[in-house]
């Protein structure tokens, strides 16, 4: 079990931050596709309760893997910070029929592009969503971390956003009146 600190920021385009990267001499860990699958029980009470279970699908090159994560409720705090427990699975069909015998099933099922960097004890994710669009995340050991990470791309300005992808897209699927379960990029 650990904690999940992080910090996640609204950009107009990745192209910066991936060129501020590349100057500051960050390691490039790889590209991912990840399928995440937002599973709660009929009362929506994870959610209701700013909990997830998540059953991720990432591909990478040519492998594929599959995580069942559980996060906690947000501390207060200045950066988005959480609990979070993680496994890798070996089948991700068999862990979703378990986990639908105890009464969870899908809620939500979002697709995201990601670009995973390294720097300074920190892991900078560059996303793309549908109907979202673009987003870094900086996820770090500390907050003293993560804002010097902050610093270094240029993004102070920006404004934390505690939201998980989750709430943010069934955010914008309420706003656009749209009753769909499943958010994919066209043609995915």
């Amino acid at each position: 079990m650990c904690t999940e600190i992080e910090a996640k920021l609204k950009v107009d385009s990745l192209d910066p931050v991936r060129n501020r990267l590349t100057e500051l001499g960050a390691e490039f860990a790889g590209q991912q596709s990840q399928t995440d699958y937002y599973l709660d029980d009929a009362e929506n009470m994870l959610a209701g309760s700013d909990r997830c279970l998540r059953l991720r699908r990432q591909r990478s090159d040519n492998s594929e893997t599959f995580y069942l994560t559980y996060k906690g409720a947000k501390e207060k705090d200045h950066f988005k910070k959480r609990q979070e427990i993680e496994i890798q699975v070996d089948d991700l069909e068999l862990t979703e029929k378990l986990l639908s015998e105890l009464g969870y099933e899908r809620a939500l099922v979002l697709e995201k592009r990601r670009r995973v960097w390294r720097l300074r004890d920190c892991i900078v994710a560059l996303d793309e969503l549908p109907l979202l669009g673009s987003f870094v995340e900086i996820e770090g050991p500390s907050d003293d971390k993560i804002t010097d990470v902050q610093a270094n791309l240029g993004l102070v300005n920006l404004k934390h956003i505690a939201e998980s992808y989750a709430l943010l897209i069934r955010d914008k699927l309420d706003q656009l009146g749209r009753e769909e379960k499943e958010v994919l990029f066209k043609g995915a």
